[in-house]
């Protein structure tokens, strides 16, 4: 069962990764801009009213569409969307329903869909 304290824990392992000041969330610098590869979800409870963050759910990036319909296809007890999220190419996770090693690999990927090509290449990841 994993928790944010493991996705902090992960994404901070990452090269060259900038923990964001305001929320809980984590991004690596490319062409000198932050780029967003795993951030906490905030979820509508009230139509019209401000989202409330879920610290059991994370956003992650995927390297594309097909991978996020595939990931979505493994059904909702892991991996799930919203309507904010169509055609943007990021799942929502539930953190309690991965192991540790699935959270590795999830966070990991997105890292590498936002890093710089150079820096993936040549940190072997």
């Amino acid at each position: 069962m994993a928790d944010q304290d493991d996705v902090r824990r992960i994404a901070l392992s990452l090269p060259e990764v900038e923990a964001a000041g305001d929320r809980f969330g984590f991004s690596v610098r490319n062409k000198a801009k932050l780029k967003a590869f795993v951030w906490v979800w905030s979820e509508r409870v009230e139509p019209k009213k401000p989202r409330v963050p879920r610290p059991d759910v994370v956003a992650v990036r995927v390297p594309n569409l097909d991978e996020k319909n595939m990931l979505l296809s493994m059904g909702p007890a892991k991996f799930f969307t919203e309507p904010h999220y169509n055609g943007f190419p990021a799942v929502l996770v539930r953190l309690p329903a991965l192991d540790i090693s699935e959270l590795e690999l999830l966070i990991t990927d997105a890292w590498r869909c936002q890093a710089p090509r150079a820096l993936v290449r040549e940190r072997g990841l």
